[in-house]
């Protein structure tokens, strides 16, 4: 998949819960403000910082609904020759502690995202 098709989807908050399926269940946008619903029966509130059109880059930050003190994160598509490219996430979180119980949920939320690109799910 080119990197640009990968960031028209990834660019728009709202898709995240098509995007990230079943790791997110569902999900809305109010505002700069995107409610995720996880399958694991969490509910986080992050804000969107930033859309970078340039660099096919995507920050936001969870607000409320997680034990974090500290949260932010970013999405980026990375052209990666004709027809292909990278994900990259970046999420730091304090406590420290906290990385463990986030780290799968990157991991299958970077695999479902692969998984529905992929297969070319309708937003």
């Amino acid at each position: 998949m080119s990197a640009d098709t990968a960031w028209a989807a990834l660019r728009e908050p709202g898709n995240a819960p098509k995007l990230f399926a079943p790791v997110l269940t569902g999900g809305s946008m109010n505002g700069d403000i995107r409610t995720a619903h996880f399958a694991n029966g969490m509910v986080v509130e992050e804000r969107i910082v930033d859309i970078d059109d340039e660099r096919r880059r995507i920050a936001y930050t969870a607000v409320k609904g997680t034990p974090m003190t500290h949260h932010n994160a970013s999405m980026q598509i990375i052209d990666d020759g004709p027809e292909r490219c990278r994900f990259v996430w970046i999420t730091d979180v304090l406590p420290n502690e906290i990385a463990a119980a986030i780290e799968p949920l990157v991991d299958q939320g970077s695999l479902a995202l692969k998984k529905n690109l992929e297969r070319g799910i309708s937003l």
